[in-house]
């Protein structure tokens, strides 16, 4: 057992997270992440209407006893959001722990606490951090650059942000970006995270709702399989390299360009139904982060757990052997 800050103040077997991923965050996946020990996110706005939020809530119920959360990123949309219903979902369905991403929650997180409803919140920066403990959330969960999804503008890996992070944030802090093994969780913990979150090692996952040709893709893909987009529009993001992704970037850096003329390659519609769901690999956008370096095969929610706990307890059992050793061999030299 790992037990850490995270792990005992969140009631959660061991300290690993996989957060809110949108299309992928559904019971399929999340209710076998919670049976593993892990702490999963349902994504609320996958589901089309809090009514059908509600009703994951309680399929995921019904294939899980043990915690489980939801995700409700706020961004700014074409269609406007119904965020107040989605919360009220979330309440009303009793969910304990949320995640919450994108602009500032302030206004969700006061009702959630009013709930009794912990809260943890994504940030991409040191000051975003500070900021969301400020408003009242319970845990950070720190994204470094090499993270799948939106990682800023800053370019921080997360070597120098976790720590960053720990130097200032006093609430418990989850290490989000390219991790994937025990050895990751071990340096997350050394740096000052008391967990780590990870995506794109559960979407090659047997349980993730995505085309085996996702899966195989992750495992064929190595660190340098990703591709920065939108960064010309303020809103860079990390996803997988392809055909469309690199299209997208080369459309992105023409002289005068706007969002508008990527909106049809970049479409979450078009990735989700040609890339997730068909298994068209180069056909649509689909989101992967450099972690894809150390994917190496598809297992099992269970057998991913397991696994990198599984190294971590070696590598921590390891390291004080050797320190011991260290220490003994100064001694004798002295």
């Amino acid at each position: 057992m790992l037990s850490t800050r995270f792990t005992e103040e969140f009631g959660i077997e061991h300290p690993i997270v996989c957060g809110g991923m949108t299309a992928v965050g559904t019971a399929d996946l999340i209710a076998p992440v919670a049976n593993a020990g892990a702490l999963g996110f349902l994504t609320a706005l996958t589901q089309p209407t809090p009514e059908a939020l509600a009703k994951e809530i309680a399929r995921c119920r019904t294939m899980t006893d043990r915690p489980f959360g939801v995700n409700l990123t706020i961004l700014p949309t074409l269609t406007p959001v119904p965020y107040d219903e989605y919360r009220e979902a979330i309440i009303d369905s009793g969910i304990t722990i949320v995640e919450t991403a994108g602009a500032n929650p302030a206004e969700h997180v006061a009702a959630f606490k009013k709930a009794g409803i912990k809260v943890i919140h994504k940030a991409v920066a040191v000051r975003h951090a500070l900021k969301a403990e400020a408003i009242g959330v319970d845990a950070i969960s720190i994204d470094g650059f090499e993270c799948a999804g939106h990682p800023g503008n800053d370019d921080i890996p997360g070597l120098v942000l976790i720590p960053a992070a720990a130097r200032k944030v006093q609430i418990p802090l989850i290490a989000s970006g390219g991790f994937a093994t025990g050895s990751g969780l071990v340096a997350a913990l050394a740096l000052g995270a008391s967990a780590v979150n990870m995506g794109t090692r559960f979407v090659a996952s047997t349980e993730a709702p995505v085309h085996q040709n996702v899966k195989d893709q992750i495992v064929a893909n190595d660190e340098r399989a990703t591709q920065l987009v939108f960064r010309e529009f303020n809103n860079t993001a990390r996803v997988a390299r392809n055909t469309i992704s690199e299209e997208i970037a080369r459309l992105s850096a023409q002289p005068d360009a706007t969002f508008a003329d990527v909106a049809d390659l970049a479409s979450g519609a078009r990735g989700r139904d040609r890339v997730l769901t068909h298994g068209d690999m180069h056909d649509g956008m689909w989101w992967a982060g450099q972690a894809q370096g150390l994917i190496d095969s598809v297992q099992s929610c269970q057998d991913i757990v397991d696994g990198i706990i599984d190294e971590a307890d070696r590598i921590i059992a390891g390291l004080g052997h050797s320190f011991s050793a260290a220490g003994s061999t100064a001694s004798q030299a002295v």
